[in-house]
């Protein structure tokens, strides 16, 4: 579905363009295009790819979707692919932003998002300065403006990490809290996927050999890296906070499970004090005296009572009871 086709010179806005134009604007040699599409369908991509000349691989690429994060060189051309990340109802629901850009035209394809561009393109209509650099900026705001949206989710992320480090010495909790930190193991994990791999790819866009589009924007997409960088190492010490927090919730279950068993080994050894006596005035040889004893009933009751006790008292005072 067509979002946006405008025309764009000397950093203002042109025209909107009918898309059977779009070719003519592009053989412009101080104008550019640019195209937003949402969900795109094979007709409107192999329509792009008349009328950009896209490489028949890129367009492969978005017309299949899935891909890992990356920014790879078509001639003189970019096709680059950014993970978009959205929260919703407590999920992570991982998009796709596929980006074709050479120095007249850029063209954006999102995939399986909610949240749209428009804001992206109202800020670099009130750049003009900026604006005046054609696509390359154009590319730099695109990719960053889906950077920024990656912080939110992390901060989400750390609260509920932090809520559930409060709940971690709670006694009957420890189950839920494994299920809620295994939740968010997933959910960082789904983002480093997003992030690592796109760092990887923007950290060719500055410094040494560069793609010709990008060469007056190496400042810009410098920050970019250094924002991923900052989410990177975020997660990277979540990871290891909810690892951590793994294995102090199972330690947790260990010593209680351990004290379960100080609890009743303690009064296994109660009764078996007492299971050995009886046992031995049960078994009714002729020659036990105290069993025709007229108080020795009372006397074996007492003596199994005050030896229990004693067990008691000196198991109570271990903390085993």
């Amino acid at each position: 579905m067509l979002i946006n086709c405008v025309a764009y010179q000397e950093g203002k806005k042109l025209c909107d363009v009918p898309i059977r134009q779009i070719s003519d604007y592009v053989r412009r040699p101080d104008c550019f295009v640019w195209v937003a599409l949402k969900d795109a369908e094979p007709a409107e991509l192999a329509q792009m790819q008349d009328e950009f000349d896209l490489h028949e691989l890129a367009v492969e690429d978005a017309q299949h979707g899935h891909q890992r994060p990356k920014i790879e060189e078509y001639g003189d051309s970019l096709f680059a692919v950014v993970h978009t990340v959205e929260m919703i109802d407590g999920e992570l629901i991982v998009g796709e932003l596929d980006i074709f850009v050479q120095e007249n035209y850029i063209l954006s394809i999102r995939n399986r998002s909610q949240q749209g561009f428009l804001g992206v393109r109202a800020r670099c209509e009130h750049e003009p300065e900026l604006l005046k650099q054609g696509s390359a900026f154009v590319f730099y705001a695109l990719m960053d403006a889906v950077v920024d949206r990656y912080f939110p989710i992390l901060d989400a992320i750390e609260t509920e990490l932090e809520l559930v480090e409060e709940q971690i010495f709670s006694k009957g909790s420890e189950r839920a809290n494994i299920e809620r930190l295994y939740q968010l193991k997933r959910k960082v994990t789904v983002l480093k996927h997003a992030v690592t791999p796109l760092m990887e790819a923007v950290s060719k866009l500055y410094g040494g050999r560069v793609p010709r589009v990008c060469a007056n924007m190496q400042e810009y997409f410098r920050d970019v890296y250094d924002h991923l960088y900052r989410i990177n190492t975020s997660i990277d010490a979540i990871r290891d906070t909810i690892t951590t927090a793994i294995q102090v919730n199972l330690s947790m279950v260990t010593i209680d499970e351990s004290e379960v068993n100080k609890r009743l080994a303690a009064w296994a050894a109660i009764f078996a004090v007492a299971t050995a006596f009886f046992g031995a005035w049960g078994m009714n040889f002729e020659n036990m005296p105290e069993l025709k004893w007229k108080y020795g009933y009372p006397v074996s009751v007492g003596i199994v009572a005050v030896v229990c006790g004693y067990l008691y008292y000196r198991f109570k005072k271990s903390g085993w009871l």
